[in-house]
């Protein structure tokens, strides 16, 4: 009798289980097998779907594009890049400008302007040229151009339509992209100009490193670094910023102006990329160069504009030049830059 009754216990647990079971695996397999049943039915309603579904895995098929690309009818990769440039280039971007403001901001509300030490003296020195100032502004000017209409089409739908509105937008944005497409070869000869007339003011020397550590004299109240003609932050910036910066935005632009040139369309995606991601970068040492030049160290301004600084401010960011300058022709009470000939000259064309 109990061996009847544990048999029986034991088909009870076991009926049990299975019918567990059975529920659990209905409960999962009955809304699949319906959303199987209604996706077969909406495929069947739209005879289209299978084709679409074809056509962004990459299917070729017949298309009036020629070159590399024919016959590509959808190219899902545009999405990645797309993603890419609206992400993380524009998002960084955007934290690299915002960072460097803010940097300065500070650093003029706790360290104040850099003055001339003792004044101005009344008497000046020629630092730059004719034509180095106008090769200089020219290629200065340029460069605000493309970034206001760089940054234009790069961040308009999120800052500028809200204010603009769209029809506004549309018709600035047509008007940006001529305009920065145009411009952007005329910029990159200034580029080049400056990279290949400017070596001889930028090569490296002993007192570099000097100046490099001491923060080029805009950290502490020390005296300041000793310094030829270009200091170190000037080097960095023509031959860090221009020749690797300038280089990547000049060459990835000209790939971006010429789309007709055969290339394959991810060349154009990856060049956007680097393009979008350098200039970013070139606009964030920028503002540096321009806080600095405008505002951070006075007197700084004066050699591009009138061609000659005050002696005193020769005397204290430049010394080694200053004295190369007064040895070539100590007598004169106006000192000015000496001529073409003498070992210690200003820069001239």
């Amino acid at each position: 009798m109990e061996t009847t009754i544990a048999v029986k216990r034991q088909v009870r647990r076991r009926v049990f289980v299975w019918g567990v079971f059975l529920v659990l695996s209905a409960s999962v397999a009955l809304p699949t097998a319906v959303t199987w049943v209604a996706a077969q039915a909406v495929q069947d309603a739209n005879p289209q779907a299978a084709f679409w579904r074809a056509v962004r895995e990459g299917a070729s098929g017949y298309s009036a594009v020629r070159g590399p690309q024919a016959n590509v009818l959808i190219d899902s990769r545009g999405e990645d890049w797309r993603n890419l440039r609206n992400g993380p280039v524009a998002g960084w971007g955007a934290a690299a400008m915002g960072g460097m403001v803010v940097l300065l901001l500070l650093y003029s509300v706790l360290h104040g302007r850099v003055r001339i030490e003792g004044g101005r003296s009344g008497r000046t020195v020629e630092r730059w040229s004719v034509f180095n100032r106008t090769l200089h502004w020219y290629t200065a000017s340029l460069f605000i151009v493309l970034a206001i209409t760089g940054l234009s089409l790069l961040y308009g739908r999120a800052v500028l339509i809200p204010w603009m509105g769209l029809e506004a937008f549309s018709v600035y944005a047509a008007f940006s992209k001529v305009v920065h497409n145009y411009v952007g070869p005329a910029f990159a000869v200034g580029v080049v100009l400056i990279l290949l007339l400017w070596l001889r003011f930028n090569l490296p020397e002993r007192t570099d490193w000097q100046w490099i550590k001491a923060g080029g004299g805009l950290l502490g109240k020390g005296r300041h670094p000793h310094c030829g003609f270009m200091n170190a932050g000037e080097k960095i910036f023509t031959y860090g910023s221009m020749l690797v910066l300038g280089v990547v935005v000049v060459v990835t632009g000209f790939v971006l102006d010429f789309p007709n040139v055969p290339q394959a369309r991810e060349t154009y995606q990856l060049s956007q990329l680097l393009h979008d991601a350098a200039a970013l970068a070139w606009i964030t040492v920028m503002l540096g160069h321009i806080y600095l030049g405008l505002w951070g160290v006075e007197g700084a301004l004066d050699g591009m504009i009138s061609g000659e600084v005050d002696e005193n401010w020769a005397r204290q960011h430049h010394d080694l030049w200053y004295e190369q300058v007064k040895q070539a022709d100590p007598t004169r009470e106006a000192i000015r830059g000496p001529g073409q000939t003498d070992p210690g000259r200003s820069p001239t064309a």
